[in-house]
Protein backbone atom coordinates (compact mmCIF):
# COMPACT_ATOMS: atom_id res chain seq x y z
CA UNK A 1 0.00 0.00 0.00
CA UNK A 2 2.70 2.33 0.67
CA UNK A 3 4.29 1.46 -2.42
CA UNK A 4 1.32 1.86 -4.38
CA UNK A 5 0.81 5.44 -2.63
CA UNK A 6 3.72 6.67 -3.56
CA UNK A 7 3.31 5.55 -7.25
CA UNK A 8 0.30 7.03 -7.65
CA UNK A 9 0.73 10.30 -6.00
CA UNK A 10 4.26 10.78 -8.40
CA UNK A 11 1.97 9.77 -11.22
CA UNK A 12 -0.77 11.98 -10.56
CA UNK A 13 1.04 15.08 -9.34
CA UNK A 14 3.82 15.28 -12.32
CA UNK A 15 0.44 14.83 -14.94
CA UNK A 16 1.95 11.24 -16.26
CA UNK A 17 -1.25 9.72 -16.42
CA UNK A 18 -3.69 10.36 -19.68
CA UNK A 19 -7.23 11.24 -18.63
CA UNK A 20 -8.41 7.63 -20.63
CA UNK A 21 -7.46 5.96 -17.62
CA UNK A 22 -9.93 5.52 -15.09
CA UNK A 23 -8.43 2.25 -13.06
CA UNK A 24 -6.68 2.88 -9.55
CA UNK A 25 -7.00 6.37 -9.58
CA UNK A 26 -8.72 8.97 -7.12
CA UNK A 27 -12.06 10.01 -8.30
CA UNK A 28 -12.03 7.34 -11.22
CA UNK A 29 -13.86 3.93 -11.77
CA UNK A 30 -15.53 2.30 -13.64
CA UNK A 31 -18.70 4.57 -13.46
CA UNK A 32 -17.13 7.35 -14.40
CA UNK A 33 -15.96 5.40 -17.27
CA UNK A 34 -19.07 4.35 -18.48
CA UNK A 35 -20.79 7.98 -17.76
CA UNK A 36 -18.02 9.64 -19.97
CA UNK A 37 -18.22 7.06 -22.75
CA UNK A 38 -22.41 7.08 -22.40
CA UNK A 39 -22.11 10.37 -22.82
CA UNK A 40 -19.95 11.11 -25.70
CA UNK A 41 -22.01 8.41 -27.38
CA UNK A 42 -25.46 9.60 -26.62
CA UNK A 43 -24.51 13.35 -27.63
CA UNK A 44 -23.33 12.30 -30.87
CA UNK A 45 -26.84 10.16 -31.55
CA UNK A 46 -28.80 12.96 -30.52
CA UNK A 47 -27.53 15.31 -32.87
CA UNK A 48 -28.49 12.33 -35.50
CA UNK A 49 -25.00 10.93 -35.98
CA UNK A 50 -23.51 7.65 -35.84
CA UNK A 51 -20.81 6.24 -33.45
CA UNK A 52 -18.15 3.26 -34.28
CA UNK A 53 -16.92 1.80 -31.21
CA UNK A 54 -14.26 -0.72 -31.09
CA UNK A 55 -13.72 -3.07 -28.09
CA UNK A 56 -10.47 -4.14 -27.73
CA UNK A 57 -9.23 -7.06 -25.83
CA UNK A 58 -5.65 -8.04 -24.74
CA UNK A 59 -4.16 -11.49 -24.71
CA UNK A 60 -3.48 -12.12 -21.19
CA UNK A 61 -2.35 -8.57 -20.09
CA UNK A 62 -1.10 -9.27 -16.71
CA UNK A 63 0.98 -12.46 -17.90
CA UNK A 64 2.11 -10.46 -21.15
CA UNK A 65 4.03 -7.45 -19.64
CA UNK A 66 7.68 -7.55 -19.94
CA UNK A 67 9.53 -6.99 -16.79
CA UNK A 68 12.25 -4.99 -19.00
CA UNK A 69 9.93 -2.80 -20.09
CA UNK A 70 8.08 -2.20 -17.66
CA UNK A 71 11.11 -0.93 -15.76
CA UNK A 72 12.27 0.96 -18.74
CA UNK A 73 8.82 3.28 -18.46
CA UNK A 74 8.74 3.26 -14.72
CA UNK A 75 12.85 5.12 -15.14
CA UNK A 76 11.07 7.27 -17.90
CA UNK A 77 8.54 8.86 -15.67
CA UNK A 78 10.59 9.40 -13.34
CA UNK A 79 10.39 6.42 -10.95
CA UNK A 80 13.75 5.34 -9.93
CA UNK A 81 16.52 5.22 -7.28
CA UNK A 82 15.46 2.71 -4.65
CA UNK A 83 11.85 2.49 -5.48
CA UNK A 84 13.10 1.12 -8.91
CA UNK A 85 15.16 -1.11 -7.28
CA UNK A 86 12.57 -2.39 -4.77
CA UNK A 87 9.98 -3.11 -7.62
CA UNK A 88 13.01 -4.93 -9.63
CA UNK A 89 13.58 -7.18 -6.83
CA UNK A 90 9.77 -7.34 -6.80
CA UNK A 91 9.50 -8.80 -9.98
CA UNK A 92 12.59 -10.66 -10.77
CA UNK A 93 13.77 -13.94 -9.62
CA UNK A 94 10.08 -15.00 -9.29
CA UNK A 95 9.24 -18.63 -9.26
CA UNK A 96 5.52 -20.38 -9.26
CA UNK A 97 3.71 -24.01 -9.21
CA UNK A 98 0.36 -25.06 -9.76
CA UNK A 99 -1.07 -27.46 -6.98
CA UNK A 100 -4.03 -29.31 -7.92
CA UNK A 101 -3.99 -32.89 -5.62
CA UNK A 102 -0.09 -32.81 -6.80
CA UNK A 103 2.30 -30.11 -7.25
CA UNK A 104 3.74 -29.37 -10.72
CA UNK A 105 7.61 -28.33 -10.82
CA UNK A 106 8.97 -25.04 -10.05
CA UNK A 107 9.13 -22.95 -13.17
CA UNK A 108 10.52 -19.07 -13.34
CA UNK A 109 8.60 -16.33 -13.84
CA UNK A 110 9.46 -14.38 -16.83
CA UNK A 111 6.95 -11.75 -17.52
CA UNK A 112 3.28 -10.53 -15.87
CA UNK A 113 2.41 -8.58 -12.87
CA UNK A 114 1.07 -10.11 -10.11
CA UNK A 115 -2.61 -9.25 -9.49
CA UNK A 116 -4.07 -8.23 -6.14
CA UNK A 117 -1.09 -7.20 -4.67
CA UNK A 118 -0.54 -3.29 -3.65
CA UNK A 119 2.21 -2.46 -6.80
CA UNK A 120 0.16 -4.80 -8.62
CA UNK A 121 -2.27 -2.03 -10.20
CA UNK A 122 0.19 0.92 -10.46
CA UNK A 123 2.70 -0.60 -13.35
CA UNK A 124 -0.26 -1.01 -15.15
CA UNK A 125 1.28 2.80 -16.80
CA UNK A 126 2.55 -0.30 -18.81
CA UNK A 127 -0.52 0.78 -21.08
CA UNK A 128 -1.12 4.15 -20.36
CA UNK A 129 0.57 5.44 -23.14
CA UNK A 130 -1.44 3.11 -26.04
CA UNK A 131 -3.68 6.34 -26.61
CA UNK A 132 -0.60 8.92 -27.62
CA UNK A 133 -1.21 10.07 -31.14
CA UNK A 134 -4.81 8.73 -30.94
CA UNK A 135 -7.20 11.11 -32.91
CA UNK A 136 -10.51 9.74 -31.36
CA UNK A 137 -11.79 8.78 -28.41
CA UNK A 138 -10.42 6.44 -26.31
CA UNK A 139 -11.04 4.93 -22.65
CA UNK A 140 -9.21 2.71 -20.37
CA UNK A 141 -9.64 0.49 -17.14
CA UNK A 142 -6.70 -1.69 -16.14
CA UNK A 143 -6.86 -3.41 -19.65
CA UNK A 144 -10.07 -2.46 -20.52
CA UNK A 145 -10.06 -0.13 -23.61
CA UNK A 146 -12.33 0.79 -26.11
CA UNK A 147 -12.06 3.51 -28.93
CA UNK A 148 -14.88 5.20 -30.60
CA UNK A 149 -15.51 7.64 -33.24
CA UNK A 150 -18.31 9.94 -34.47
CA UNK A 151 -18.67 8.71 -38.11
CA UNK A 152 -20.23 11.14 -40.50
CA UNK A 153 -18.40 10.21 -43.71
CA UNK A 154 -15.83 7.49 -44.82
CA UNK A 155 -12.95 9.87 -43.62
CA UNK A 156 -14.38 8.99 -39.94
CA UNK A 157 -14.03 5.31 -40.97
CA UNK A 158 -10.76 5.91 -42.45
CA UNK A 159 -9.04 7.78 -39.14
CA UNK A 160 -10.69 5.29 -37.03
CA UNK A 161 -9.05 2.55 -38.86
CA UNK A 162 -5.68 4.00 -38.76
CA UNK A 163 -5.94 4.81 -34.95
CA UNK A 164 -6.52 0.79 -34.68
CA UNK A 165 -3.66 0.36 -36.87
CA UNK A 166 -1.32 2.76 -34.88
CA UNK A 167 -2.35 1.14 -31.23
CA UNK A 168 -1.67 -2.79 -33.18
CA UNK A 169 1.94 -1.20 -33.76
CA UNK A 170 1.78 -0.02 -30.19
CA UNK A 171 0.78 -3.63 -28.82
CA UNK A 172 3.75 -5.30 -31.19
CA UNK A 173 6.32 -2.89 -30.04
CA UNK A 174 5.51 -3.42 -26.20
CA UNK A 175 5.04 -7.35 -26.58
CA UNK A 176 1.36 -6.69 -25.59
CA UNK A 177 -0.63 -8.43 -28.70
CA UNK A 178 -4.63 -7.94 -28.80
CA UNK A 179 -6.69 -11.51 -29.04
CA UNK A 180 -8.17 -10.21 -32.20
CA UNK A 181 -10.60 -12.96 -31.83
CA UNK A 182 -12.21 -11.10 -29.08
CA UNK A 183 -11.95 -7.88 -30.00
CA UNK A 184 -15.46 -6.46 -31.86
CA UNK A 185 -16.91 -3.36 -33.45
CA UNK A 186 -20.11 -2.23 -32.67
CA UNK A 187 -22.83 0.83 -34.50
CA UNK A 188 -24.06 2.65 -32.68
CA UNK A 189 -26.89 5.19 -34.49
CA UNK A 190 -27.21 5.85 -37.49
CA UNK A 191 -25.90 3.36 -39.78
CA UNK A 192 -25.95 4.39 -43.47
CA UNK A 193 -22.67 3.78 -43.86
CA UNK A 194 -21.02 0.58 -44.81
CA UNK A 195 -17.74 0.27 -42.48
CA UNK A 196 -15.73 -2.53 -41.47
CA UNK A 197 -12.55 -2.46 -39.50
CA UNK A 198 -9.05 -5.05 -39.55
CA UNK A 199 -6.56 -5.66 -37.19
CA UNK A 200 -3.72 -7.18 -39.14
CA UNK A 201 -5.82 -9.34 -41.85
CA UNK A 202 -8.64 -9.90 -39.77
CA UNK A 203 -11.99 -8.58 -39.82
CA UNK A 204 -13.54 -7.18 -36.74
CA UNK A 205 -16.82 -9.34 -36.21
CA UNK A 206 -19.75 -6.56 -35.60
CA UNK A 207 -21.66 -7.17 -32.66
CA UNK A 208 -25.30 -5.98 -31.04
CA UNK A 209 -24.12 -5.61 -27.50
CA UNK A 210 -21.17 -6.24 -25.35
CA UNK A 211 -20.39 -6.62 -21.97
CA UNK A 212 -17.85 -3.55 -20.71
CA UNK A 213 -17.15 -3.19 -17.20
CA UNK A 214 -20.13 -5.49 -16.27
CA UNK A 215 -22.68 -3.45 -17.90
CA UNK A 216 -24.22 -4.60 -21.20
CA UNK A 217 -23.60 -2.12 -23.72
CA UNK A 218 -26.19 -2.55 -27.00
CA UNK A 219 -26.04 -0.87 -30.18
CA UNK A 220 -29.70 0.62 -29.57
CA UNK A 221 -28.39 1.77 -26.12
CA UNK A 222 -31.40 0.41 -24.20
CA UNK A 223 -31.09 -0.73 -20.94
CA UNK A 224 -33.51 -3.85 -21.55
CA UNK A 225 -30.50 -6.90 -21.83
CA UNK A 226 -29.15 -5.32 -18.63
CA UNK A 227 -32.30 -5.13 -16.55
CA UNK A 228 -32.84 -8.88 -18.09
CA UNK A 229 -29.92 -10.17 -16.68
CA UNK A 230 -29.71 -7.93 -12.87
CA UNK A 231 -33.68 -9.72 -12.86
CA UNK A 232 -32.14 -13.52 -13.54
CA UNK A 233 -28.83 -12.90 -11.12
CA UNK A 234 -31.23 -11.49 -8.67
Amino acid sequence: MIIRDALVHHLESNQLIVNSKHGFRKGKSCLTNLLEFLHKVTGCVDTGDSVDVIFLDFSKAFDKVSHKRLLLKLTAHGIDGKLNNCIAKWLTNRMQTVCIRVMSDWLAVLSGVPTGLGTGPNTLIYIHDLDYGIRNWILKFADDTKSFSRITDNMDVVKLQEDLSKMIRWSEEWQMLFNVGKCNVMHIGNCELQRQYYMGNQKLEEVHQEKDLGVVISNDLKVSQQCQQAYNKA
